[in-house]
C-alpha cells in the first residue's frame, strides 16, 4: 500500500492511452513526495477518511500507510474515543476556515502511547473550487518547543546579554554580534560584519585569532581565556581585557559535522584586572621600601646609604634616576662676578648620584667637585624644589630624535621620555631633588607613581639628612 489511496484499477485494464495511467502515475508520484519530506503530513477527504499517509507520520506514531489509509478519522486507533469527535471537529473545521489553523492534541502511538502534537490544517480544493478535504501537518510538540526555545535562546543573546556574543565565520571575520558586542567595538552591530579582526583590534588580535583557529580545528577549550586586546576607536586605542570563552558550531542539518564557525563569548573584566595588578604592584613596592630598609641599615656610610635606597626604587618603576641636592648659596653669595652673584639668588642643584647610564649596575656617586648642574630654567627638577612637591614631564607624540633632543636639554640620558622629579625633605629643610625617568616604550608616571616615590624620597632624605647634606628651610 503506498502512502496515498489507490483507485483499485490495476495496470493491466488500462490501455497505454487511458487517463486512468496518468492519474496513477501522478498519484504514485504524490506518494513519493510526501514521503520523502521531513514533516508528517496526512490528509482526508470531506468524509474525514484517510486519504494520505507518509513515512514520517509513521515514524511518529507507529502505524504504517496501509494500517491509517481508508480509516474514517482518528476514532478508535489515533485518539481515545472520548477526544475523537473533538478532534475530528478541529481538523475538519479547516474546510471552512481562510488559512491554516494551528491545533494542540495528543494523540496515541500504536504501542499504545500518547504524544502530543501540534498540527497545522488547511482545507483542499477540488477542480470547482469547492472543499474537498484536508491536509494536516504534525510534529511532536517538544521538538517544535525546542526549536522555539533554541530561537528564544539565540534572540535574548544578541539582544538582551550583558557580555558580548559574536559569531565569527570560518573566515574569522564577524558574521553576527549583540549590541554589546557592537558597545565593546565602540561600533554599530552592523558596521563590524565581514571585516578582518584586524581592523578592529590593535593588539590582541594574533592571540585572539589564534584561539579562534585552534577551537575550529580541536573544539572548545576547557576554561576561559583572558586576553588583552586594544579597540581601534576614532579617538583612539583603548586597553580592555576580555575573558572569552569559545563554542565551535556546526549545521545540525548535515550527516557529517560542518563548521559554520565560532561563538565568542567574552566579558570585560578590564578593572578587575587592573585592580589585582594595582594591589599586586602597591604589595611588591612595599616589600622594596621594607628591604631596602633593611638594606641602608646595614650601610656604614649614610651616602652608601642613599644609593641603595635608589637601586632598590629603580625595580619595575623607573629606568633611570638621579638624585640632585640644593647647592650652597653662601658659597654663591662670595661670588666675585656680577654673574656669579645674580646666580646666588637662584636655586642651583648639584648632581651628587646617578644610575650609570647605557649599561646596567647599581647607582654611583658623583658631583665630588660640587658643580652645580645646568639646569635652564623652568627645568623640572628646579620647579620640584622651589613648590616642595612633585612635577611630572613628558617628552610627548613625538619623533624619536625630538624626543632625544628633548631629554639631552634637560641634562638627562637620551632614551628618557618620561620624568617625575620628587622633592627631598627632611626636619623642615629642602635637600634637592629625586628624578626617575622612563623609556620611551613604558608609560608616563601617574598619580600612584608619585605617592611612591614620595615614599622612597622620604628614605632618601633622612640617608642625606645623616651624611649632613645641607639645604635651604623655609
Amino acid at each position: 500500500m503506498s502512502a496515498s489511496r489507490s483507485s483499485g484499477t490495476t495496470d493491466e485494464e488500462l490501455g497505454p492511452d487511458e487517463p486512468g495511467r496518468e492519474s496513477a502515475d501522478g498519484s504514485d508520484l504524490l506518494a513519493a513526495l510526501l514521503d520523502g519530506m521531513d514533516a508528517a503530513l496526512c490528509a482526508f477527504d470531506a468524509d474525514a477518511v484517510v486519504t494520505h499517509w507518509n513515512r514520517e507520520a509513521e515514524r511518529i506514531l507507529g502505524w504504517t500507510a496501509a494500517e491509517a489509509v481508508g480509516r474514517q478519522g482518528f476514532a478508535g486507533w489515533a485518539v481515545r474515543g472520548a477526544d475523537a469527535a473533538e478532534v475530528e471537529a478541529r481538523l475538519m473545521s479547516a474546510m471552512e476556515a481562510a488559512g491554516r489553523q494551528v491545533h494542540e492534541f495528543a494523540l496515541l502511538t500504536k504501542d499504545g502511547g500518547r504524544v502530543l502534537v501540534r498540527t497545522q490544517s488547511a482545507a483542499v480544493r477540488g477542480p470547482d473550487g469547492r472543499p474537498a478535504g484536508v491536509y494536516c501537518a504534525f510534529s511532536e510538540v517538544h521538538t517544535q518547543i525546542d526549536l522555539e526555545r533554541s530561537i528564544a535562546l539565540s534572540e535574548a543573546l544578541l539582544a538582551d546579554a550583558s557580555w558580548g556574543v559574536v559569531l565569527v565565520d570560518a573566515d574569522l571575520r564577524p558574521a553576527v554580534l549583540n549590541t554589546h558586542a557592537a558597545k565593546a567595538f565602540g561600533t554599530g552591530r552592523t558596521s563590524v560584519l565581514g571585516r578582518p579582526l584586524g581592523e578592529l583590534l590593535s593588539q590582541g588580535v594574533e592571540e585572539l585569532e589564534s584561539a579562534l583557529t585552534h577551537v575550529l580545528a580541536q573544539g572548545a577549550p576547557p576554561a576561559p581565556a583572558e586576553i588583552w586586546v586594544s579597540v581601534r576607536e576614532p579617538k583612539g586605542e583603548r586597553r580592555r581585557c576580555w575573558r572569552c570563552g569559545f563554542v565551535r558550531l556546526a549545521s545540525p542539518l548535515a550527516e557529517e559535522p560542518v563548521p559554520l564557525g565560532v561563538g565568542w563569548l567574552f566579558q570585560d573584566v578590564t578593572e578587575a584586572r587592573q585592580s589585582e595588578q594595582e594591589a599586586s604592584l602597591v604589595r611588591f613596592r612595599a616589600q622594596q621600601l621594607h628591604r631596602a630598609a633593611r638594606a641602608a641599615a646595614e650601610c656604614e656610610d649614610p651616602a652608601e646609604a642613599v644609593t641603595v635606597h635608589l637601586d632598590f626604587a629603580l625595580a619595575g618603576f623607573a629606568d633611570h634616576a638621579l638624585i640632585d641636592r640644593v647647592a650652597d648659596r653662601a658659597a654663591g653669595a662670595a661670588a666675585g662676578t656680577a654673574g656669579e652673584a645674580e646666580d646666588a639668588g637662584r636655586v642651583r642643584l648639584v648632581r651628587i648620584a646617578a644610575t650609570p647610564s647605557g649599561a646596567p649596575g647599581p647607582s654611583r656617586l658623583a658631583g665630588q667637585a660640587g658643580l652645580p648642574v645646568r639646569y635652564g630654567p623652568g627645568h623640572p627638577a628646579l620647579r620640584c624644589v622651589e613648590r616642595a612637591g612633585s612635577v611630572r614631564a613628558d617628552a610627548g607624540a613625538v619623533a624619536a630624535s625630538e624626543a632625544r633632543a628633548w631629554a639631552v636639554s634637560r641634562q638627562w640620558p637620551e632614551d628618557a621620555a618620561h620624568a617625575l622629579c620628587t622633592v627631598l625633605r627632611s626636619r623642615g629643610r629642602t635637600l634637592g631633588a629625586v628624578t626617575f625617568l622612563r623609556g620611551p616604550g613604558r608609560n608616563a608616571f601617574e598619580r600612584p607613581d608619585a605617592m611612591y616615590a614620595e615614599d622612597v624620597a622620604l628614605r632618601i632624605a633622612t640617608a642625606l639628612d645623616l651624611a649632613g647634606v645641607t639645604g635651604q628651610r623655609e
